[in-house]
């Protein structure tokens, strides 16, 4: 037994409202109160509940049904929704719900893709159709898999105010949002999705609770004022009674793999958890996760998103890292959208060049201990060595759409030339790739951000805050108000577009490279990777040889034509010049194939790959 096993914790059972037939054991944290009831406000029933050790409280009820609504009685005498419900069926303030957790899977035969095979594709549900459920969802799973996708990843679905949000002001971790289709419409959407051969990714949120119908500081200490995060007080999982925090979000995280058939959990912006104790919540939680995988012998794909480039993120737990399987990876984002549109402000000011680009190949982190101007001070530690499966990259996801001042994707500002270009970089890359969802066929619908709160203070605070973040980018107009309903409905997609001239070409340049990727067993490799820029000419070039072949990747970053000499006979793989991929296409034929000795040119924003046997 490890360290680790030794020293995880767990409550004396289930939190929430368990339903075993028709009778409903509830248990609540509450360290702080002297008794505790719970009441049925539908027949205004009062039942007292029995204290437990380290401040629990729980009671056993007979003749409860799906759906009954409770809520908890604490000393000062008001109702109050579970901190751990699976259900809000009356909004983020109303009663809690009872739910029944029945339901017939048909996917005991599934096994999610391997990391190193995944191809990602981030959606928001309320967006992604204009259902705005998780059955509209379902509806497009056909076209997902046609394109290569082989597993989805949900933005957050943890029950938020109202029916308009990015899912990050979820104020209830258990419970899935009511307008999306709840918690038996999530599984309907895990079963088809599996069913089709793709797996399910969820981002969850454990580094801060929405303001909004966020109950639970009056329960227990919960939170802490030691620490801040960009949201308010931080959550205490290294203070007095951090225990039973850790233990409410590591039954969490349980309740998505055991319950839902989670496939992988995405945890948000990790860095901005603070915890100064020896054994970090974050690798008792992945601990007791991969223990979980261990047991049923279904994977769970672990992944972090994480700004510090520190190679702890994805160390094991047993060697003094948090344990995740992989990260997501900025610098490689950045670095690219620095090279196709110029942008150097905010953060971006670290990222120019093309050795950018090269460096974040090569090394992963860009920053390995240099001196980072945009933070005034260095930053990350060099990785001992890169595996090209710890690391998911992308050219546009939620965030780096959606926290610009109109939430503009790429193709609203880039020629059809690069956008293919892109493609090329982040599905011909070693590392997990990510498309954002309507990427592979430009869409142009923005993803701004948007709530729809009930708290006039707190949509004021919201619409100051967004204009505050854009600041250090020198972006001065008035970005889309958040709370309006015209911002949300802005963001839906159009999925019309998929079937101009241009949608198509990228469509199938998309679902090609997607092909190429798992048919070239080189683009993966990385121990054997050499990256050459040649800055003057916007070339970067990327060699790799794996199991008797080798792979070369031309990028052209300029608006000129370049020349490569080549050093042996390649075979063209794809090219994102190909007419196949013109707008308006002059060919229906496969690739261009050929056997090239010399020179080769490469067209103005383009991308060649070439492959070669070496043995």
């Amino acid at each position: 037994m490890t360290a680790s096993m030794e020293t995880s914790w767990q409550p004396p059972g289930p939190l929430g409202a368990r339903l075993d037939g028709s009778t409903c054991t509830f248990r609540v944290w509450a360290p702080l109160a002297s008794h505790a009831e719970i009441l049925l406000p539908e027949t205004a029933r009062t039942v007292p509940m029995t204290r437990e050790a380290r401040g629990y409280f729980t009671a056993t009820l007979d003749d409860v049904a799906d759906g009954t609504r409770y809520q908890f009685v604490l000393n000062d005498g008001r109702p109050l929704p579970d901190p751990a419900s699976r259900r809000q069926p009356d909004g983020v303030h109303g009663a809690s719900a009872v739910v029944d957790d029945a339901f017939g899977w048909t996917d005991m035969n599934w096994r999610p893709p391997a990391m190193r095979d995944v191809i990602l594709y981030e959606l928001h549900v309320g967006t992604f159709t204009n259902a705005g459920t998780f059955e509209g969802v379902a509806s497009r799973l056909g076209r997902l898999r046609a394109l290569g996708v082989n597993m989805i990843e949900l933005l957050p679905i943890a029950q938020f105010p109202g029916t308009r949000n990015w899912g990050y002001d979820g104020a209830y971790p258990f419970a899935v949002q009511e307008s999306y289709g709840g918690a038996r419409g999530l599984k309907r959407l895990v079963d088809a999705a599996h069913a089709a051969g793709i797996g399910v990714a969820l981002d969850v949120v454990y580094n801060h609770l929405g303001p909004e119908g966020n109950y639970i500081a009056a329960y227990g200490p919960y939170f802490t004022d030691r620490y801040q995060t960009p949201w308010g007080d931080a959550l205490n999982f290294d203070g007095p009674m951090s225990d039973e925090v850790r233990a409410y979000f590591i039954q969490c995280a349980l309740q998505w793999v055991d319950e839902f058939h989670i496939d992988a959990l995405r945890f948000d912006a990790i860095h901005a958890i603070v915890d100064a104790s020896a054994y970090p919540f974050l690798a008792e939680l992945t601990d007791a996760l991969r223990r979980r995988s261990e047991a049923t012998g279904r994977t769970t794909h672990l992944i972090a998103e994480s700004d510090l480039s520190d190679p702890r993120v994805i160390r094991p737990t047993s060697n003094g890292g948090l344990g995740f399987d992989a990260q997501w990876l900025d610098d490689f984002h950045h670095a690219v959208h620095v090279a196709v549109t110029g942008e150097t402000t905010g953060y971006y000011a670290d990222y120019g060049g093309l050795a950018a680009i090269a460096k974040t190949l090569q090394q992963a982190y860009i920053f390995a201990g240099d001196y980072s101007p945009h933070r005034a001070r260095r930053h990350g530690a060099a990785l001992p060595a890169v595996q090209p499966d710890q690391f998911v990259v992308f050219a546009q996801n939620h965030d780096q759409v959606g926290n610009r001042l109109a939430g503009d994707r790429l193709s609203a500002n880039l020629s059809f030339s690069v956008l293919k270009l892109i493609a090329a970089c982040v599905l011909l890359s070693p590392y997990t790739p990510l498309l954002f969802m309507g990427e592979e066929y430009g869409e142009t619908s923005p993803f701004p951000y948007f709530v729809s709160h009930g708290d006039e203070a707190l949509i004021e605070s919201v619409r100051s805050g967004r204009k505050a973040e854009f600041a250090s980018f020198g972006w001065t107009t008035e970005p889309p108000d958040p709370q309006s309903e015209e911002t949300f409905a802005s963001a839906i997609l159009d999925a019309s577009i998929a079937e101009t001239e241009t949608g198509r070409a990228l469509l199938r340049l998309h679902t090609d490279l997607i092909e190429v990727r798992r048919d070239t067993p080189a683009i993966k490799a990385f121990d054997a990777i050499r990256v050459d820029v040649r800055e003057a000419d916007g070339i970067v070039a990327v060699t790799r040889r794996a199991a008797g072949r080798a792979s070369l990747l031309l990028l052209n970053f300029s608006e000129h034509c370049a020349s490569h000499e080549l050093d042996a006979e390649w075979r063209i793989v794809v090219a994102t010049d190909n007419p196949r991929y013109a707008a308006a296409q002059r060919t229906a034929g496969a690739a261009a194939a050929a056997t090239l000795n010399g020179t080769i040119t490469v067209a103005p924003y383009s991308a060649i790959l070439m492959d070669l046997e070496t043995a």
